[in-house]
């Protein structure tokens, strides 16, 4: 039989759990703020980096906001289906499809991004501006070790 070890309280204390803490609070406060358009943060991001791009295929817009090619999939799927996004086959390679936003998806974004970009000034406001920079470098580091 192994001896349990044993931690005070360390839950509180942990990085990780910081990290899911500090996320479900940005996922709120994005819920929050963007409740009457019913979009999510990665649906968000999707618009974003496809009105960035025009014309960027799935595993672009993937690696560009850091997900996996299934989850996009269905993202897409969900933007398509409300009419915000338009996938079209490629002049170079008709098996890949090319994302644009539709006027509808950039009336969206026109829409909802002043929100987001208060909202993310809403998240480091508690922390002095030296802090904020700091703090931003920092989680890029932690981001950019792979």
């Amino acid at each position: 039989m192994t001896k349990a070890l044993k931690f005070k309280d360390p839950i509180p204390n942990m990085p990780g759990h910081l990290f899911r803490r500090l996320h479900q609070i940005a996922v709120a406060k994005f819920a929050l703020e963007t409740e009457a358009q019913k979009i999510t943060p990665v649906q968000w991001a999707s618009l974003q980096a496809t009105h960035a791009k025009p014309g960027l295929d799935q595993s672009t817009l993937a690696r560009d906001i850091a997900l996996d090619t299934s989850t996009i999939a269905g993202v897409i799927d969900r933007l398509e289906a409300r009419g915000l996004i338009e996938r079209r086959a490629s002049a170079e390679d008709r098996r890949v499809r090319i994302l644009f936003l539709t006027e509808a998806g950039e009336a969206l974004l026109s829409e909802v991004t002043p929100a987001v970009f208060e909202m993310q000034k809403w998240l480091l406001a508690p922390l002095p501006k030296k802090d904020q920079i700091h703090f931003m470098k920092s989680m890029q580091k932690l981001i950019e070790r792979g």
